[in-house]
């Protein structure tokens, strides 16, 4: 999905930001691994991040709020609030910045970073390897949100790219 025109919720953006990997590890795993608290906290996050705090509601309307700590110990807070999910197919959700009591706040070290982003992760297994497709794209965004989107595609790419050899890595011990 390379141009998105708008939406039923009005959405309007132009380029969604696509990264794939394939893993050696069947579907059910990864899905677990992606799906499941406790596993989450053991990978999730880019390269030299760790997950200090979660709170998991796996459900559509549920909301996964978490806490990234970097290696120099500054803390992020996330939160995810599932939108659709189809199991072991497809994940949407809204992912955001947040506080640690859950409120929604700017990124930390970006202002004009959409405040709200749609995430939608597709997997499919063939062979006993699963491959995971990532979009992204702002939700709602100003016209600036959009911009700074439209130009962060190599960032997102290094972060994504991060997070999947962490993936790698626990799927191999999992």
């Amino acid at each position: 999905m390379s141009e998105q025109q708008s939406n039923a919720a009005g959405q309007a953006s132009s380029k969604d930001f696509v990264i794939s990997r394939t893993v050696d590890a069947p579907l059910d795993k990864v899905w677990k691994a992606w799906t499941d608290r406790d596993e989450l906290l053991k990978w999730f996050g880019p390269k030299g991040f760790t997950m200090e705090v979660a709170t998991l509601d796996f459900r559509p309307g549920g909301v996964f709020h978490y806490c990234l700590v970097t290696p120099d110990g500054f803390k992020m807070w996330g939160k995810f609030v599932y939108r659709e999910i189809v199991p072991q197919k497809k994940i949407a959700l809204i992912n955001s910045f947040s506080d640690e009591n859950g409120g929604l706040t700017r990124h930390p070290m970006s202002a004009t970073w959409p405040l709200e982003m749609l995430s939608t992760s597709e997997f499919t297994e063939e062979n006993g390897k699963t491959t995971l497709t990532l979009h992204w794209s702002p939700w709602n965004p100003s016209d600036e949100e959009q911009k700074t989107f439209d130009t962060s595609h190599d960032g997102m790419r290094q972060g994504w790219t991060g997070t999947f050899e962490q993936l790698d890595e626990y799927l191999k011990t999992a």
